[in-house]
């Protein structure tokens, strides 16, 4: 992904448009973190820190690789699912809530004619990450980046549908 990348006015229209999720009693299980061109330095810094932590014999290669996260592309967003205290819905159907609002986010953003890529990976699962962002309650659902195409893209590698599609009564 490279510039342009969405406005910050792009991006939260993008989050507005990705907040549009099914949600079950209206409980919006998520939240966005956004971070700036201004404050990618300060998310680089934390990243090092929780890789270090956990990876304290590291070269500097490993070490930049895994805090290159944080300048990826132009525009970067992180969603955090934020399960809500309900008698009624289950914390699956908020988890699955939370990711049609990944969804959606990329969905809007190709519509705006930029690119998307929802990422997890180390940083998702580090306790030192989730701590700096997250509520006890909540887990990092993924970092999110945004810019133009830098290269044509092409379709990756898609199962055959009559592998994942059957009629009712399914056949198991």
């Amino acid at each position: 992904m490279v510039a342009p990348g969405p406005s910050t006015e792009q991006l939260d229209e993008i989050l507005q448009t990705a907040m549009r999720t099914p949600d079950h009693g209206k409980l919006s299980p998520w939240r966005f973190i956004t971070v700036d061109d201004g404050q990618r330095a300060d998310f680089a810094s934390l990243l090092k820190k929780a890789f270090l932590a956990a990876n304290p014999d590291a070269r500097a290669t490993q070490t930049e690789g895994a805090i290159a996260i944080a300048h990826m592309a132009p525009a970067m967003a992180i969603l955090i699912h934020s399960p809500q205290p309900s008698a009624k819905i289950p914390e699956w159907e908020q988890e699955l809530s939370c990711g049609a609002t990944g969804m959606n986010m990329l969905h809007a953003a190709h519509a705006m004619g930029f690119v998307g890529g929802w990422i997890t990976g180390w940083a998702a699962f580090d306790e030192t990450v989730r701590s700096a962002l997250c509520q006890p309650q909540e887990k990092i659902a993924g970092f999110f980046y945004f810019g133009s195409a830098g290269i044509d893209i092409t379709e990756r590698p898609r199962p055959d549908a009559a592998d994942k599609i059957s009629e009712f009564p399914a056949d198991l």
